[in-house]
């Protein structure tokens, strides 16, 4: 009776017991799992990232790859052959580097680095060279795509783009060499080749036979779809002088606007007067040039502006000489007006990705270049640049004003600034700025 009493109890210690160890038997080891996921500081990949090869560190994080290499460095040492940074900055095609960055291509950019990455150790001593004589040796690389190395005239080759800096980073999980251009496999070349062709035959949408109006003998003009983009491109509709017509231009919807342009610009003006320190540009829009009627007339036709505003400080620094040619106000107002809708937000991307961007103006043929600067987007080069100070200062989806410090000029028309006697003071309407007193002077007074 009693060792079955105490008997029970041991019988269930030992069923107990039994369940723990088959248990735990098949639980997965996360301990492992864990230790192979850290990385130690002094490991290759870290040194890759605070290296000098600081354009291939910056496409590494875009693509998303560092738990990747990560991984690949816990299992084996690795060969990294970067590109020199002058190679993915100025020596890639725009074209091709839009197409690495785009979101929908993130699969070729991983693949365009993980070729340039070797699952194993390959110093300058482990160089394929045998009794003097170069040999042709693939290693697999990390997108598994098979990368030739071989020496020529005492030149070591990876693929076809020559080592420049041999073992310069050596750490005890991998090693760095510098090449002098970017490797790109043969799968990211067919998909930018797609690509680009798709592109180029994009599908046509189909239109009907032109239709002839019995009464003028003559074809009928198309019916202006509501929200679509013009017909013309904007430098056809405008004006044909810098504001000599008063009448305006015929546009491409004719007499029947899609918005209400005149109403926008009269909006983004009132903006620029109740925010204060843009007096002068509201000055030069209303009083000196007939530009803001004109812009109206754009918007309504469907057109869209980015408006480049100096504020009172820069507007303050013209001289005579730069105001005293005929239309000379306009000509300076065309070059700050950008005829797309762009935002500091879409700028400061565009210059973070493509380093200078350079955007059309209504001034033809002349562009203004933007580049990130300071962590902010700086427009023009040298003494005749000027920063974005006043992002957003009006967005409607069609006009969008961004304030700068800074009048902007093409590069071809900076000249050094000349010291000129100052004006004499003119009493004026306080409503005037400076830059409408400066021609009235000019003109010989105003009523």
């Amino acid at each position: 009776m009693d060792s079955v009493i105490y008997g029970r109890p041991n019988l269930l210690l030992l069923t107990f017991l039994s369940f723990l160890a088959v248990k735990s038997s098949a639980l997965p080891d996360n301990s492992s799992a864990n230790s192979t996921s850290q990385i130690n500081s002094n490991s290759v990949l870290v040194a890759l990232l605070d290296s000098h090869y600081t354009e291939l560190s910056e496409l590494v994080e875009k693509a998303l790859l560092l738990q990747t290499l990560e991984e690949a460095v816990s299992r084996h040492n690795i060969t990294i052959f970067a590109p020199r940074n002058e190679a993915l900055e100025r020596d890639l095609d725009p074209e091709f580097k839009r197409f690495l960055l785009e979101p929908g291509n993130l699969k070729s950019l991983q693949n365009l680095l993980l070729f340039h990455m070797i699952p194993a150790r390959i110093q300058t001593r482990h160089w394929p060279v045998v009794a003097g004589k170069k040999e042709l040796v693939h290693h697999t690389s990390l997108c598994h795509e098979k990368i030739l190395l071989t020496e020529r005239d005492g030149d070591k080759i990876v693929g076809m783009a020559k080592v420049v800096r041999s073992d310069d980073i050596v750490r005890p999980d991998g090693v760095i060499h510098g090449i002098e251009r970017l490797l790109v496999p043969k799968s990211v070349q067919q998909d930018f080749n797609a690509r680009r062709s798709l592109r180029e035959t994009a599908a046509v949408l189909p239109e009907g036979a032109p239709e002839v109006d019995p009464r003028t003998n003559r074809l009928k003009k198309p019916v202006p779809v509501v929200g679509a983009p013009p017909v013309l491109p904007i430098f056809d509709a405008m004006a044909p002088g810098p504001s000599l017509a008063p009448a305006p231009a015929p546009g491409p919807g004719g007499p029947h606007h899609h918005f209400d342009g005149e109403g926008q610009v009269k909006d983004f003006i009132q903006t620029l007067l109740l925010y204060g320190g843009y007096n002068e540009m509201a000055d030069i829009l209303v009083n000196l040039t007939s530009l803001a009627s004109e812009m109206g007339r754009l918007v309504s036709e469907g057109y869209v502006l980015t408006v480049l505003a100096p504020n009172d400080e820069a507007m303050a620094k013209l001289t005579a000489d730069q105001l005293s040619e005929p239309g000379a106000p306009e000509q300076i107002m065309y070059y700050h007006l950008i005829p797309e809708y762009q935002t500091e937000e879409s700028m400061y991307n565009a210059v973070r990705r493509f380093g200078k961007v350079k955007y059309d103006t209504l001034r033809l043929p002349h562009k203004v270049s933007a580049e990130e600067a300071d962590g902010s987007v700086k427009f023009g080069q040298g003494e005749g640049s000027a920063y974005l100070f006043d992002p957003d200062l009006f967005t409607d989806g069609r006009i969008s004003v961004q304030g700068i410090d800074g009048v902007l000029f093409p590069p071809e028309e900076i000249k050094p600034p000349v010291k000129s006697s100052p004006l004499a003071k003119i009493v004026s309407k306080p409503r005037r700025g400076k830059l409408l007193e400066m021609a009235c002077a000019m003109l010989g007074g105003c009523s």
